[in-house]
């Protein structure tokens, strides 16, 4: 019998759902611990101690941490479709994309939402540039990868639904009219049955962060200074 997989996770992280929808892609059955970030439990604690974060994934004896890590073990330790490319570029790029996603968009994305006056304005341009960038990789492609949704539109999956709410809440567009590939991709996206089942409703993502939108802005501005 193969050992339980267990995910611990919290609403409405975009971090959260990369792991949760690929066990789903994979057809893989998991429990869902809910993590009360604000009251850490003893089991997050216990297996993720450095970083005390979500999500983890736990694997009989075994655990895995981090979204994208947790990805990539489970498209490794699981049958089912593959999330990586198999060619080994390709594969490559798809790290690198994811990445780059990481590294040099989360950022001024965040800062774009909750900054204002000049200092929005220079993060705003910064996330226009990083859009454009990944517009130009999915070129006519109906996800990232080809045809099926796989490891890069899993590590971009904050772009089809999140930023979308985000928008709604602040008041600030960022994905407009002149990334019409992106948009398609993300109506592609969330149109799937697979990831609609750990979608996160926009009511509920739009509520959540309209009631803390202070603490939100507090981040921004830590995040501004670090």
């Amino acid at each position: 019998m193969s050992p339980p997989v267990k995910l611990i996770g919290s609403f409405g992280s975009p971090l959260v759902h990369r792991a949760e929808v690929a066990l789903r892609l994979k057809g893989v059955a998991y429990e869902f611990i809910h993590e009360d970030l604000e009251n850490k439990s003893e089991l997050l604690l216990k297996h993720n101690p450095i970083y005390k974060k979500v999500p983890v994934l736990l694997h009989g004896d075994r655990t895995v941490c981090e979204s994208l890590i947790i990805v990539e073990y489970v498209d490794e330790a699981f049958e089912g479709p593959p999330l990586l490319p198999s060619d080994p570029y390709d594969c490559a790029a798809a790290r690198f994309w994811a990445n780059f996603m990481d590294q040099k968009c989360r950022k001024p994305f965040w800062l774009s939402l909750w900054m204002e006056g000049e200092v929005q304005k220079g993060f705003m341009m910064e996330t226009k540039e990083n859009l454009a960038l990944l517009e130009a990789q999915l070129g006519g492609k109906r996800f990232f990868g080809g045809d099926s949704i796989g490891y890069l539109d899993i590590a971009l999956s904050g772009l089809a639904h999140w930023i979308g709410v985000l928008e709604e809440v602040t008041g600030v567009i960022l994905v407009g009219d002149e990334y019409p590939a992106l948009r398609r991709w993300a109506n592609e996206y969330t149109s799937d049955e697979a990831v609609k089942q750990c979608l996160p409703s926009r009511d509920h993502l739009a509520a959540y962060f309209t009631a803390n939108k202070d603490k939100l802005k507090m981040m921004a501005i830590a995040m501004l200074h670090q």
